[in-house]
């Protein structure tokens, strides 16, 4: 199978260039999430009241920064410019992300409690995303575009279940406490 659009040797459809356009438009889309992931994680990171928390969202920013690498990899792979466009979804997630900073007490595990939720929220996304991606690229014969998405898919699910683990392993409970 071809890894790319230019070494294909084969007429692309109607269909396939409306496949491919929708394709890229996805990248597109998923590359501005993440970006803007890099800027909202910190306000998370600095609003969370465990240092257990903080430090998983810190590792976060790292892995979302290592996820535009492998994004703009992925541009560089289809011989496509990387770029942004604005991701309704991801802005909701991080506007409701903020809110939820807002409404909660500082200092409180509730806050915590919260912020995971917030969290799992934008992980879901971009669990859907990235597999739905690397699907895409396995059906289109971009083995090893697929490859590369599927690294970042299984690195969102360990997020997701790391932040599960955080808030059954206490938070959870001791915000339950908290009022007592």
């Amino acid at each position: 199978m071809p890894t790319t659009k230019a070494n294909s040797g084969k007429q692309k459809s109607a269909g396939s260039e409306q496949l491919e356009e929708f394709f890229v438009d996805a990248l597109k889309d998923i590359y501005w999430a993440e970006k803007h992931l890099t800027k909202a994680l910190p306000k998370m990171q600095k609003a969370a009241t465990t240092s257990q928390l903080q430090s998983a969202i810190k590792e976060h920013i790292g892995q979302t920064e290592e996820h535009i690498s492998r994004l703009e990899q992925v541009f560089e792979m289809l011989g496509k410019k990387a770029q942004a466009k604005k991701c309704d979804a991801m802005e909701g997630l991080i506007k409701e992300g903020e809110s939820i900073v807002e409404e909660t007490e500082e200092g409180s595990l509730t806050r915590d409690v919260a912020i995971i939720m917030a969290a799992q929220k934008v992980e879901h996304y971009e669990i859907a995303t990235y597999g739905g991606l690397a699907q895409l690229a396995m059906t289109m014969g971009y083995d090893e575009v697929s490859a590369v998405l599927a690294q970042t898919l299984e690195e969102e699910k360990q997020t997701d279940a790391n932040l599960t683990a955080i808030a059954e392993n206490n938070i959870n409970w001791e915000a339950e406490q908290e009022d007592e």
